[in-house]
């Protein structure tokens, strides 16, 4: 379908608390947007409802891209399909037995349970090494065996994962072809397919996880296919994969655990995008829902990508994502005071239903949410599901009973330490993607969006000493923006784990090419026409003797050994300030993302310029007194949608547009640009 031809283009994506989508029109400017509660018992309907809010006549849109937490929801809440894993005889326990670590860093407690019960993992005889080479030759009467085994214990997918595979993948494909032979779906798993990189364990629990899911999302992504053509839409339906790219829905399936951090992603591609047109390419990107709080990290317009994402404790998915990190605190994030006296805020959330107080569907527990509309900073008349039957002295009372009276505090100074106490999580989750990896915050800008991101982002920068906040036209929906700003993606990854000396140089620039060829065939099968096509080439590298690995970017797929050393002792250095000039370095894996990039779309009209008002005057709506700091400080409230051009609105003052509250402290600066974006100077930086 090319670009130039197509009609309307819908992005919708899903978060834990509500389900937002915007409806674009490339040719002729117009721009819809819509934010409903999530359905999660089946996301399908929350997006249904999302389009007909939007007023989509979906026999005239073309595209839609959907990013989805089904996959990241079922994992996280071990909501999975029943599962078997066959495996090579001695590695049943590879998934139990994992790394040298513990679920708490002191003491021995903690739990952890695999993926995969003991008795659905079973063992074949086989035996590759680590060269490739058959030491075993396969047993397949052993693999129909436990076939019948895991069929008759009610499993519906299944993985097959032998050792050395990476390397040598023929045992792996023919047990494959055995299992298929009398298994009643194409539910099979091959740990090499998925990931063709050494360690057992993380390739392992990569398989488990896409196997568990897989029947989950190939049913979803059929059922939403179903719904939205009998609503007369006719096209592909494409899904965002963790990397930030995405994939048409007939395939997605076959790679579901690529999905897993879809949502968050799509979020760090928009602000990306923004950044790049904003002419502010270093960003700390900041998405505070209304369920967790998302942050990651933005170098030069590119987000970072990892494949060392651990989802939760003995989870990791080795496959490439962007790397972001999350906390328990949203706005809905229940505030409590536990048996020691102490404050807690989150990870439990009062979700999309009951929700928080203010919500007025019935919810008792105090949350940030209520917080922020106890000091004044949103306004009950405009926070999105209320339905009434909650006033604010309710809300005051609550936070005196439950919060206020065991920690001594009125009502107001209870609300200020419940925000005080969020933002000290949220500034720790800021500080993993960037102090601890040798990112200095000063360089660097906070992209703040979210529905409740823009009204702690400030004081947030002010802590981390983050010189300046980058709010976007449309916060509340930027996940979906990122759905239909995002490129076409694919990542490979492939094993070397030679000492750089005696590495073969040719085998490497064939990887390179293979990759190349593979991600540009996968392309070519896409029904979305690209503007262009981009590689980006990397190696991980570590010291001999090391366990952890460094990823070192490349210009070229065609690099010499001492290229190699030279630009990985440099990553190294860079990231540790140490020089192991002695010491041989080692060459693991060997990486090629293939990006099909896709035509740019003018995002100016997110914010009508028709309603701008000739000045702030104009644009101010009303003043009510807000805390900050415990202060009581009377601030002016403005429209965003009619803000007029090039403004400097000076702090205290608070933002409101359809869908989030923007928050300008006393001593902060805002102006806008002409993207539509607020740029929010901190005070104390100046």
């Amino acid at each position: 379908m090319a670009e130039s031809d197509r009609g309307l283009v819908v992005g919708v994506d899903v978060g834990g608390t509500f389900t937002d989508l915007i409806l674009l029109d490339p040719k002729g400017g117009d721009v819809r947007l819509a934010k409903v509660p999530s359905t999660l018992d089946n996301q399908a309907y929350g997006v249904l409802a999302a389009l007909s809010e939007s007023e989509a006549h979906l026999p005239d849109v073309d595209l839609i891209v959907h990013g989805t937490t089904t996959t990241t929801n079922a994992v996280l809440e071990r909501k999975l399909c029943r599962t078997g894993l066959i495996t090579t005889a001695g590695f049943r326990d590879v998934l139990e037995l994992g790394r040298r670590t513990r679920p708490q860093a002191y003491g021995m407690k903690g739990r952890f349970e695999p993926l995969i019960s003991r008795d659905l993992r079973l063992e074949v005889t086989e035996r590759m090494d680590a060269s490739g080479a058959v030491v075993i030759p396969l047993d397949e009467e052993s693999v129909r065996r436990a076939a019948e085994q895991l069929l008759a214990a009610d499993c519906e997918s299944i993985v097959i994962h032998f050792l050395h595979a990476y390397a040598n993948p023929a045992h792996e494909m023919r047990a494959a072809e055995v299992v298929q032979a009398i298994w009643p779906n194409d539910y099979i798993t091959m740990g090499h397919a998925l990931l063709a990189e050494n360690r057992e364990f993380e390739r392992g629990v990569t398989a488990a996880v896409n196997a568990s899911v897989r029947p989950l999302l190939e049913r979803y992504v059929e059922r939403l296919g179903r719904e939205l053509s009998s609503h007369g839409y006719d096209g592909d339906v494409l899904v965002m994969n963790g990397n930030g790219g995405m994939v048409s829905s007939r395939r997605v399936a076959r790679e579901a655990a690529k999905t897993v951090m879809s949502g968050p992603a799509s979020g760090v591609i928009a602000a990306a995008y923004t950044g790049r047109r904003a002419g502010i390419k270093n960003l700390i990107t900041y998405d505070m829902g209304g369920t967790s709080t998302d942050v990651a990290l933005i170098r030069r317009a590119e987000p970072a990508v990892s494949s060392e994402i651990e989802v939760e404790y003995g989870l990791p998915i080795h496959v490439p994502m962007v790397d972001v990190r999350t906390v328990g605190a949203g706005g809905g994030s229940i505030a409590r005071v536990n048996a020691a006296g102490l404050l807690e805020v989150g990870p439990q959330s009062a979700g999309a239903s009951p929700g928080p107080i203010c919500y007025g569907r019935g919810g008792t527990e105090p949350t940030i949410s209520d917080a922020n509309l106890l000091l004044g900073r949103l306004d009950p008349g405009k926070l999105k599901s209320v339905e009434g039957g909650v006033s604010l002295d309710d809300v005051k009372t609550i936070f005196e009973d439950r919060l206020g009276a065991p920690l001594g505090l009125d009502a107001y100074g209870a609300a200020s330490a419940v925000i005080q106490m969020a933002n000290t999580r949220m500034a720790g989750a800021i500080r993993m993607v960037s102090v601890s990896l040798g990112a200095d915050p000063r360089d660097f800008a906070l992209f703040a969006f979210g529905g409740a991101g823009p009204l702690h982002a400030s004081a947030l920068a002010r802590e981390l000493g983050v010189p300046r906040v980058l709010v976007p036209s449309r916060p509340g929906i930027t996940n979906a923006i990122g759905c239909v700003v995002a490129d076409l993606r694919h990542d490979f990854v492939n094993t070397i784990n030679r000492p750089l000396d005696l590495a073969d140089i040719d085998q490497i620039h064939a990887v390179f090419a293979r990759q190349i060829a593979e991600g540009e065939r996968l392309l070519s099968k896409e029904n979305v026409d690209i503007r262009c096509i981009k590689h980006l080439f990397s190696v991980d590298m570590q010291f001999v003797g090391q366990s952890h690995l460094l990823r070192v970017p490349l210009e070229t797929s065609t690099p010499d050994r001492a290229t190699l050393r030279r630009l990985f002792e440099e990553a190294y250095y860079r990231r540790f300030h140490v020089e192991l000039a002695q010491i041989r370095a080692n060459l693991v894996n060997v990486n090629t993302s293939v990006i099909g990039e896709r035509a740019p779309l003018d995002l100016s009209t997110l914010i009508d310029p028709a309603g701008r008002k000739a000045n702030l005057e104009d644009a101010q709506t009303g003043e009510r007194p807000v805390f900050f700091d415990r202060k009581r400080h009377d601030t002016a409230i403005y429209w965003r949608d009619s803000l007029p051009d090039n403004y400097l609105l000076k702090g205290p003052a608070i933002i409101e547009q359809m869908d989030t509250t923007v928050l300008i402290e006393p001593g902060d600066e805002a102006r806008g640009d002409d993207e539509g974006n607020i740029i929010v100077t901190v005070g104390a930086l100046s």
